[in-house]
């Protein structure tokens, strides 16, 4: 699997949208990332929360392959969040 790297330089800052996939399965998250980062300007910030895995997997590496920039990957009691910049 490729390597997906987190930038970890930059200071957090609010969300412009977020996209709340909690108890969604794939291809849920993925679905409804991808249509934030459509509806999302230039600079945007996109948070996404969930609970499925294989999403958690999944969303980062889209983010990578549309050379969008992934801020920040966290997991608290099972519920995930994922940080990209648009």
């Amino acid at each position: 699997m490729p390597e997906i790297k987190v930038d970890s330089t930059v200071n957090v800052c609010p969300a412009d949208l977020k996209v709340n996939c909690i108890g969604q399965t794939c291809p849920v998250p993925l679905v409804e990332t991808r249509k934030a980062l459509r509806k999302a300007r230039e600079g945007d910030i996109i948070e996404v929360t969930g609970t499925h895995p294989t999403s958690k997997k999944e969303i980062p590496m889209a983010v990578k392959a549309l050379g969008l920039k992934l801020l920040n990957i966290e997991e608290k009691d099972g519920v995930w969040k994922i940080r990209i910049q648009r």
